[in-house]
């Protein structure tokens, strides 16, 4: 359990929640289109899983 609350608190957890939580924010007010927001936010996500998928596969 600690070892995945560890994991949860890494660093790219933490900028890619709080991008997410950000993007979100301006896409509701408005401020940012649709589609930035899917763009950027898709960018996001995959080099989130990316990242973890390619140090799932060396460990």
């Amino acid at each position: 359990m600690k070892e995945k609350l560890r994991k949860l608190i890494d660093v790219k957890s933490i900028v890619t929640i709080v991008l997410t939580a950000v993007f979100a924010v301006l896409s509701l007010k408005s401020q940012v289109s649709s589609e930035q927001f899917q763009t950027i936010f898709t960018t996001v996500i995959a080099f989130y899983f990316g990242t973890q998928h390619q140090k799932n596969k060396e460990g």
